[in-house]
Formats: structure tokens, C-alpha cells, sequence
């Protein structure tokens, strides 16, 4: 009898169940109305829909992005995630909790306990100082002043305020306030922080160290994250999956690669024509098969014919999946020559002698690597098992959001007489017979059959 355990699914951080909110005179009405295919405007008579049957999850330890225009009902949804505004329909759980069912006591618990705010304009307590109102919600919560103060202060030093403990709010920049902001969220040991427009109010390059911070911490510290913004480039920075929202309803709900390269409609296809996609894409994204790879032990010949069927240069060697290095045509020509036919000793297996990136790697980080390759990019993970390979076209195609017009790695240009000495030693390989010699000389354009 098999003693298998079957492992529990992990339950999400938070989940929004078709939520619907509707400001105005008759919400039950317009909610039902929408449900049975009305549109936003249609139901303008009874009220405005800010949000229409979105449902999302969001695991435990994600950055969940929600990007839209203004009016589009991303800060409503926020608002409905924490309780400041009750669902004219659906439900939002945190943790497993109803908020939405929640009686007021239990409401303040779960804000207590399970979710701290990051406001876009700080709202920091002007009388206090930076030690003090990153504490503050422990103090709240009945913490003493020891223990919440040395709990503030760890943190400030993460974000790199510690030598700013005692200052007060109106001594800070605004990237200085921003980051109190993210310190009293963080300081208060709540699993989900809750991000509205945290960083619009900043310059461009401190909204830059703003994000690349904010992804830091989260790594450290492996809180949820529900980053509401209206900039695209910044959603497709921080989040791990984006929801895009359009009219109140969300349009696309998925990872940064899919929202970028396979975009739900037209709508999300405008939005995303701008985006640096060599800042979003990975290497993963855009590899393709290995087909030019030969195993260590097909020998020398073995390669040889490789060479010819996938009409290339250089094939990368492989041996139980894992990439050994390269061998190149004037290698295998030469082996051939010298009777040699054991592969591992012709193939190139130095330090750079294979450009390797990681699946993980941004485009933009691997662009000079194959500007300077004269081989595929090979994509390896930690095994240095061969993933797939990226051609420098398919990487331009990328770049350039159009499709790869090849599926076969480039061809090694090779001098004329390399190729007469090549082609012969190929058939021999390959056991095809010497032509007969020709009975008459050949015109000028003719092909030999």
C-alpha cells in the first residue's frame, strides 16, 4: 500500500470573487442589469459602475499589479480589498476571511493583523518623527515602546533611512517620505501591503530606486504586494502578474511576457506598443529548440552529418542533456582528415568558448553577449542543461516585435574553398557515391545532377 502524500494546493493571500461596485441611486439594479450583459453606459441611469465582475487571485509572496487609466476602477478595487468601501456584489477574502461578511470588530482585526496601505501622497503624522511613524502601527496594535521602536528601526535600515531615525517629515524629500510610508507598512508585520499610486507622486529617476527597492524587499522579506498604477512600464517592472482594467472591467489578466507578447485585444495591444520589451522579456520567452546539437556520442562523422542536414557551421555538443561546448565545421573537417573519431576531442569546451544566459535573463542584459556571439545564444539553467537558443535574429525580431522569418540557427560563413574541401568528405560520411565523371564539359550556369 503507497504511504503517498498528496500535498495541499496553497491557499491564495487574497482572492476578489466578482466584485461589482456601483455608486449612485439604484446599485442592486444596475448590478443585475450588468449581469445579464448590460454595459457600463446602459446602466448610467441607475448609477456608475466603477468595477464590473472583476475576480483575481493572488498568492502568497506575489507582486499583483492592477494597471488602468484614471477611471477605469483600479483604486476602487483596492479600496474594496481592505474594507474602506463594501461591494455592491461579490466578495473579497484575505487569508481566508470574508471581509466583505466581516462585522466591524472583525474588520479592524483583519486591517490589524493582515493588511497595512501605502498611500501615493505618505500621509505621515507631521508631529512625529521618522522613528515614530514607522512604528505607529505598532503602537496601535498595543506594542510597547521598546520593542515597537527597535522593530522601526530594523526596518528604516532597510530602506535605507537609519541615520534619518530622528528627523522629522517635513526634513525628508519626497522619496525620503515615500520610503516612511513603506517602512510603517513593513514595520507593522502584516502579510499584504496594499499599494495605491505609491510612487506617482515622485521624480522619474526616484520613482526608478523607488521600484528597484521595493523589489529588494519583497525578495527579503516575501510580502504580497497589490501595486495599483496607471503606467505600464512600471507595472511590467514590478509585477509578477498584471491585471489591466478598461470601463471597470479587467480586460487581461496574466504575467508581464503574456500581456506583452500575446495581448487579449486591441485595446491592451495599444497600450502595450511602447513598452521597452527588452526590459520585460526574458530569455525564456523568446529561445527556440536546439536543433543544431549533436550528443558527444555520435562522433565525429555523427556531427558531420548533423552539419549537413541542418545546413550549419557549428553545432553545440551536448551529453545527457547538458551542454559540453561547441564544434565547429573547420574542427570537424580537420578530425576527419586525421582519422580522429571520438567528438570530445574536437569539441570547444573553454571558459566563453559557448555565450550561456540564464532563462531568466532580460533581453537587455544579453544584447551585447550576442552582438559579440558567433554561435546562438544557449540558454542553460544551474545543470547547465541546454533550454533552447536564441539566434541573433530571433533576438532582433524580439526587440522589434516582429516574427522570426527563421527557425534554424545562421549559418558560419565559410571561405569557397573550405566548402569544396567540406562537401566531399560529407558524402563520403554519409556513404554517398562518387559522381561519375562527366561525359562533356558543363555551360556556364548549368548544375550538376
Amino acid at each position: 500500500m503507497s504511504d503517498s502524500i498528496t500535498a495541499e494546493p496553497v491557499r491564495p493571500a487574497l482572492e476578489a470573487k466578482n466584485l461589482y461596485k456601483v455608486f449612485g441611486r439604484n446599485p442592486k439594479d444596475a448590478v443585475a442589469r450588468l449581469r445579464s450583459g448590460a454595459s457600463r453606459a446602459e446602466v448610467s441611469d441607475a448609477g456608475t459602475a466603477a468595477v464590473i465582475d472583476a475576480s483575481f487571485t493572488v498568492a502568497p509572496g506575489e507582486i499583483f499589479v492592477i494597471m488602468g487609466l484614471s477611471g477605469s476602477g483600479k483604486s476602487t478595487i483596492i479600496r474594496m480589498l481592505n474594507g474602506l468601501l463594501a461591494p455592491t456584489a461579490g466578495d473579497v477574502l484575505i487569508g481566508g476571511r470574508n471581509v466583505t461578511t466581516a462585522s466591524p470588530g472583525e474588520l479592524r482585526t483583519i486591517r490589524r493583523e493582515s493588511v497595512s496601505m501605502v498611500f501615493q501622497h505618505f500621509a505621515l503624522l507631521p508631529h512625529l518623527t521618522v522613528l515614530d511613524n514607522a512604528a505607529y502601527a505598532l503602537e496601535i496594535q498595543g506594542v510597547g515602546k521598546t520593542e515597537r521602536r527597535e522593530r522601526a528601526r530594523e526596518i528604516l535600515e532597510r530602506v535605507g533611512l537609519g541615520d534619518r531615525a530622528h528627523a522629522m517629515p517635513d526634513e525628508l524629500s519626497g522619496g525620503m517620505r515615500q520610503r516612511v510610508g513603506i517602512a510603517r507598512a513593513l514595520t507593522a508585520g502584516s502579510d499584504i501591503l496594499l499599494m495605491d499610486e505609491a510612487f506617482s507622486a515622485l521624480d522619474p529617476l526616484i520613482r526608478r530606486e523607488m521600484q528597484e527597492q521595493l523589489v529588494e524587499l519583497q525578495r527579503e522579506l516575501g510580502r504580497t504586494i497589490v501595486f495599483i498604477t496607471h503606467d505600464l512600464n512600471e507595472a511590467m517592472f514590478l509585477g509578477d502578474r498584471i491585471a489591466v482594467m478598461r470601463d471597470g472591467r479587467i480586460v487581461q489578466n496574466g504575467t508581464p511576457e503574456e500581456i506583452l507578447t500575446d495581448p487579449a485585444n486591441d485595446y491592451v495591444a495599444q497600450f502595450v506598443q511602447d513598452v521597452d520589451r527588452a526590459r520585460v522579456l526574458t530569455a525564456s520567452a523568446v529561445m527556440e529548440p536546439p536543433h543544431a546539437t549533436t550528443p558527444l556520442s555520435a562522433g565525429v562523422r555523427g556531427a558531420l552529418r548533423t552539419m549537413r542536414s541542418q545546413q550549419t557551421g557549428a553545432l553545440f555538443a551536448v551529453e545527457n542533456r547538458r551542454l559540453v561546448g561547441v564544434v565547429t565545421d573547420r574542427a570537424v573537417i580537420r578530425a576527419v582528415k586525421s582519422g580522429e573519431t571520438d567528438l570530445r576531442n574536437i569539441v570547444d569546451s573553454r571558459p566563453g568558448a559557448v555565450p550561456t544566459v540564464g532563462p531568466d535573463d532580460l533581453l537587455t542584459d544579453i544584447v551585447e553577449t550576442a552582438v559579440e556571439a558567433t554561435v546562438p545564444l544557449a540558454v542553460i539553467d544551474e545543470n547547465r542543461r541546454l533550454l533552447g537558443v536564441i539566434p541573433r535574429v530571433t533576438l532582433l525580431a524580439a526587440l522589434g516585435n516582429v516574427p522570426a522569418t527563421t527557425r534554424e540557427m545562421p549559418i558560419i560563413q565559410t571561405p569557397i574553398d573550405l566548402v569544396a574541401e567540406f562537401t566531399p568528405l560529407v558524402d563520403q560520411a554519409a556513404g554517398v557515391p562518387e559522381p561519375a565523371a562527366p561525359v562533356a564539359a558543363a555551360t556556364e550556369g548549368s548544375v550538376r545532377s
